[in-house]
């Protein structure tokens, strides 16, 4: 646990009893803080009066006597679309709101690293899709190569229940804008920017709110190393807001989209090469083609980044190549589930929108293609691009039928259940077709959420083919 630094005998309000916010409240009272713990939810309440936080609502009124600050769990809205009341009557009371993010950064450091050789780093990665594989693979990396890494954050365990790290220790955190819009502290030693699509438009008020929170990281935090990914417009404008001139290697331009070029640091993939450059001169290159655990255009991406983050961290390539190999691939997200007869089994439920969908479209050839759920604002046009790469889709969800008609071009079958459209796949599927799941919606229609999905098609594989 990273005890809380700074609310020694004060009073701190923590809002929502989730995962962070008990790790806050913890932390907190760990540092000697005295916690006010709410949730709506009253079985969350009994969680916390039984781990002894005194329960206190706090939307009743001058409940922020005396507290000296909030803290609010990520899925809390603080300003778009409409604060939440509880929030809203802190930032009346003139109470300052951070969230388990702003907590971490401010309480890492510890008297000890004076007497360390190399004081620990922090790696945060944020961006809208990639960002789990690209932090799963960095701390893969560091493992591979006997480092002292932690994962944390949106991915592994909680900020604030990691261990404190040691002499040369490095934190890689998983970061999404719901946590980088609000942190009153963010100070990574390197910080990652993915790529940028549209994505969470109501609780940022629309794109350029979105990204915002996602450049909080970058122009807030003053990260010694930026590794940005400029494939889309956002991330060329904030490697340029960056960078001092041409030549500045404090910003690592990453492409998975073909060559960059200059006097800078860059590293990029193009037709599954991928390459370093510094100076104008090339300093490394990995052939992506057969690392099984990263196929596809966005995985190469994804490789950029984790490369050039571990590069800053003076890792050689050939050491980053061989950590790559061995990388099996986070589940729910191109996870190679089997390969039975020529046909293999892949399961991309993280892909609950239309980019991450697309981009996994891409990755393979001659798809039996699970689709469907709960559809998000924009419709499906933008998957156009991948559809050639289409043999059949099987649609689920209980809208199955209007998905089914917006496909323009592909057969589609109404299947409704996950049962129905695996039993129809694995009968359909001949040698070379990869079975796909990668819905191009939320899962809420009928999951909990996009891992119970993932789940539920594993399973029924698993069932189907050892019939």
């Amino acid at each position: 646990m990273i005890p809380v630094r700074g609310f020694e005998g004060a009073k701190v309000a923590v809002l929502g009893l989730g995962r962070s916010g008990l790790s806050a409240a913890r932390a907190l009272r760990a540092g000697g803080a005295h916690v006010l713990a709410w949730d709506d939810n009253p079985a969350a309440q009994e969680v916390a009066n039984e781990e002894g936080f005194e329960v206190k609502n706090l939307s009743r009124e001058n409940a922020f006597d005396d507290v000296a600050s909030l803290i609010v769990s990520p899925g809390i809205p603080h300003l778009y679309p409409a604060p939440n009341k509880v929030v809203g009557a802190a930032l009346r009371a003139g109470v300052p709101v951070d969230n388990d993010i702003g907590l971490f950064f401010r309480s890492l450091s510890g008297g000890e690293w004076a007497n360390f050789e190399q004081p620990p780093k922090v790696i945060a990665v944020t961006g809208s899709n990639g960002k789990s594989t690209t932090s799963a693979l960095i701390h893969h990396v560091l493992e591979d190569v006997g480092r002292d890494v932690q994962l944390a954050g949106n991915i592994g365990r909680g900020v604030l229940d990691i261990d404190p790290p040691n002499d040369g220790g490095v934190v890689v955190l998983e970061l999404s804008s719901y946590q980088t819009e609000l942190a009153r502290a963010l100070t990574p030693d390197i910080a990652v920017f993915t790529n940028l699509t549209p994505d969470h438009l109501d609780r940022h008020a629309g794109l350029g709110g979105y990204f915002a929170a996602k450049r909080r990281l970058f122009a807030e935090g003053g990260p010694d190393r930026a590794v940005v990914g400029v494939d889309e417009n956002e991330g060329l404008f904030l490697a340029g807001q960056l960078a001092e001139g041409r030549s500045d290697d404090r910003v690592i331009r990453v492409s998975a989209k073909g060559k960059l070029s200059g006097p800078g640091w860059s590293v990029f993939a193009r037709k599954g090469f991928l390459s370093e450059y510094r100076k104008g001169k090339q300093a490394g290159s990995i052939d992506l083609r057969e690392i099984k655990g990263l196929p596809g255009t966005h995985n190469h991406q994804n490789a950029c980044a984790a490369y050039a983050a571990c590069r800053t961290l003076g890792l050689a390539p050939k050491v980053i190549e061989r950590a790559f190999h061995s990388f099996a691939g986070l589940p729910h997200r191109s996870q190679r589930i089997a390969e039975v007869g020529g046909v293999a089994y892949v399961n991309d439920s993280k892909a609950t929108n239309v980019d991450s969908a697309l981009k996994a479209l891409l990755a393979f050839d001659k798809i039996r293609w699970i689709c469907g759920g709960l559809e998000k604002d924009g419709g499906l046009a933008g998957l156009a691009p991948g559809l050639a790469h289409v043999v059949k889709a099987y649609v689920i969800g209980r809208e199955a039928a209007q998905f089914s008609l917006e496909l323009e071009g592909v057969e589609a079958e109404v299947c409704t259940t996950m049962e129905v459209a695996v039993a129809r796949a694995v009968r359909e599927a001949e040698p070379g077709d990869t079975v796909l799941l990668a819905p191009a919606a939320a899962s809420f229609d009928q999951y909990d959420s996009f891992e119970k999905r993932g789940e539920d098609f594993i399973a029924q594989v698993k069932r189907h083919l050892s019939k």
